[in-house]
This record gives structure tokens, C-alpha cells and sequence, in this order.
């Protein structure tokens, strides 16, 4: 391969590879579904001298190398609830953290780091390193179907998706086309961004849509979202809502429960505002605490009430608990251990362990999820 040595990052690089060997758009696609569902490239009852060119096939077992080292394993933290999370490297030494999740769902990563800067989320402190390659989100799938069968992909990991457009929706459209995957299993997680709805409905896979809401307060929702775009929640709740009756998917609203902050009657009245007759499920999840961070979980029986309020008010609501309490799981936290013990070379553990071999940290607060209870 006259470029075998080169680290792709994006799907369009490895289209290009392709197109430089002869590859046709047949052939592409059948690389493509077979890299992306962890399957070898010489799987199938027809022999590959049958129908793919001479010099696309003598360079396959290299381009199969080269696809399976775009990531490396770094460390894997399985949990009792059957989850489990990945520390994986990229090819810059850079690292993400993908989590294979119960009932056959993996969270990916899109961005190292991110920009919007949650007020209770670690990955939030770090701030934007870089975005993760649409081949690079790919690869985490791949990889966790190398362990575990995946019939659903959801963009909840380090990172806002709609940060990282274009890289993302490229992923999108391979794992929901070629990758197996259905197009409602595919969950876009968001904060918010115009640039989202404007795109999503053009895209050839749409698509379900998760909104981080957190607060029906403008001035609290921008507290705790600092850098989020400057749309209102009856702003996003409005989009979401065309958005919604564009694919017939209900949007998936996410509110992580903090103690004191939006656990109030005001926030419950608000959400009663917002989504009453929409088609909406509001996710509610107790926060996963973080070190260092002020913020507490509310207690499960408050939590259960509020759940319980909303749902007779008309508004379905989930009320999921997160894993990964026990070894504190909240986002980006795998992460920023596995960084401070490279750079304490004489400390092999961090200030907070994880207790055993088989400790998970969590993705997303909302997204490590032991099944659902409807209140």
C-alpha cells in the first residue's frame, strides 16, 4: 500500500485509500461493513479473486492491520451490572473512554476533552485536546464488537458531538448504513446547537435525538453550561420538537439531578411547561459524583418523587440508576486518572483508586444506566 503507514483518522481517507487501489463503490462498502461490524476481511463463501482487483486485495491484510491499530487498549474496568469501560489510546497517544453498556448499547467518544464545559463533569475541566476522526469513532465501535454484541450506538461519551459535525455524522452514516445498525439506535447526544438541527433532517440516517437540558431556567442552564450556545431551553424544546415529528422518534430530554439546584418545585413546574404534549421521554438521572466538584446526588427516594410528580403531570418519565457509584464514574474521570498517574512516576495510584481490578468508570452520567424504572 503506497500509503500503508499512515494513521486514518477520517472515513473519507480510508474511501480514498481505496479509490487508490481500484477500489469501486462496491468494493468500498463491503470493506466498510466488514471492518465496521469487527468481521474479517475475507468472511463471505465467494473467494476474493473473484471480484475485487489484484492490488486492493494484496493490500488488505495491511489495511486491516492499519484499521485495527487506530486504537489500542490502554485498560478495561468492567462493572457487576454487566457494563463495562474502555481506556483506549489513539494513534497520537491521545485517549478516549468508550463504554460497552448492558442490553447490547456502546457509548462512544467524540472529542478528547471538551469545550462546553459542564460545571459537574470532569471531562469539562480538561477543555477541547482535539476531535476524534470519524474513522476513530468507527474504530470504537469495531473494537467493542470485537467483545460484545452491539446493536446500539449512542454519542454520549467525552465530547459534544455538535462540536465535532462533520467527523460525526460521517460515523453516523456508515453505522447506519453498512455498519447494522438502526437508524432509532442511534442516539445524538447534544447540548444544543442550530447547526444540529439544520443538518440532522438532511442527513440519509437520522438519527434519535438526546437533549442535556438540566434546567428550564435560562440564567441556571447557562451557570452550569457555561459555553453551550446561547439558545433557550423553550428555544431547544421547540427545535427538538419539528425535529421529533420530522423522523417520528420521541427526543430523549436528559436532566442530571443536582441536590439543591434543580431539584426544585420550580424546576418541576418547568419541565411541566416545556414538554407537556410533546413527544418527549425526560430521562432523569441522580448525579454520579465527581472529586473535587460541589455538587450532590439528591436522595433516591427525593429523586423517585420528582419522577413520580412529572409522570402524572403527563410527562413520561425514566428514572435510571447511574453505575459506577462505588469507584466515583462520572465522565472523563478514567481519563484524568490514567493522565496524573503518567505524570507521577513515582505514584502508581491516583488519590482515589479504583478499589478492585473489576471497577468501571462510567461514561456520561446519563448514559450508565441500570434499566429503567417508570415511576
Amino acid at each position: 500500500m503506497s500509503n500503508s503507514g499512515m494513521a486514518f483518522q477520517q472515513i473519507t481517507e480510508i474511501r480514498n485509500q481505496l479509490r487508490c487501489l481500484g477500489a469501486r463503490p462496491a468494493h468500498e462498502q463491503r470493506i466498510l461493513r466488514l471492518w465496521s461490524q469487527a468481521k474479517p476481511q475475507n468472511s463471505g463463501s465467494r473467494p476474493l479473486e473473484s471480484f475485487m482487483p489484484a492490488a486492493l486485495r494484496q493490500e488488505l491484510p495491511q489495511l486491516s492491520e492499519t484499521l485495527s491499530n487506530l486504537l489500542r487498549l490502554q485498560s478495561t474496568h468492567p462493572a457487576e451490572d454487566g457494563s463495562v469501560r474502555w481506556l483506549l489510546a489513539l494513534q497520537d497517544g491521545q485517549t478516549v473512554e468508550t463504554v460497552g453498556l448492558p442490553r447490547d448499547g456502546v457509548c462512544v467518544s467524540s472529542q478528547v476533552g471538551c469545550a462546553v464545559g459542564c460545571v459537574f463533569c470532569m471531562t469539562g475541566k480538561e477543555g477541547l485536546i482535539r476531535q476524534v476522526g470519524s474513522a476513530e469513532i468507527v474504530a470504537q465501535v469495531a473494537f467493542a464488537r470485537l467483545h460484545r454484541v452491539v446493536k446500539k450506538v449512542v454519542f454520549m461519551g467525552m465530547g459534544e458531538p455538535a462540536h465535532n459535525l462533520d467527523n460525526v455524522l460521517e460515523a453516523i452514516d456508515v453505522l447506519g448504513t453498512v455498519g447494522n445498525i438502526g437508524h432509532k439506535s442511534l442516539v445524538f447526544s447534544t447540548v444544543g446547537d442550530w447547526r444540529v438541527f439544520e443538518r440532522l433532517p438532511l442527513c440519509l440516517v437520522k438519527p434519535a435525538l438526546a437533549l442535556s437540558l438540566h434546567s428550564t431556567r435560562a440564567d441556571l442552564r447557562a451557570e452550569l453550561l457555561p459555553r453551550a450556545p446561547k439558545m433557550s431551553p423553550e428555544e431547544l424544546v421547540e427545535a427538538a420538537e419539528i425535529y421529533a415529528q420530522q423522523t417520528g422518534y420521541p427526543i430523549q430530554y436528559q436532566w442530571t439531578l443536582l441536590e439543591g439546584v434543580n431539584d426544585t418545585q420550580e424546576e418541576i413546574e418547568g419541565i411541566v411547561r416545556l414538554l407537556k404534549g410533546k413527544y418527549a421521554l425526560m430521562n432523569m438521572i441522580p448525579y454520579n459524583s465527581v472529586d473535587d466538584l460541589p455538587f450532590r446526588r439528591p436522595s433516591w427516594e427525593r429523586a423517585a418523587e420528582i419522577a413520580r410528580t412529572l409522570h402524572r403531570q403527563g410527562i413520561l418519565t425514566k428514572l435510571r440508576n447511574s453505575a459506577g457509584q462505588d469507584v466515583e464514574g462520572g465522565c472523563g474521570q478514567l481519563r484524568a486518572r490514567h493522565l496524573q498517574a503518567e505524570s507521577s512516576s513515582n505514584q502508581l495510584n491516583l488519590s482515589k483508586p479504583l478499589r478492585t481490578p473489576k471497577a468501571i468508570e462510567a461514561p456520561l452520567h446519563f448514559v450508565k444506566a441500570k434499566p429503567a424504572t417508570f415511576l
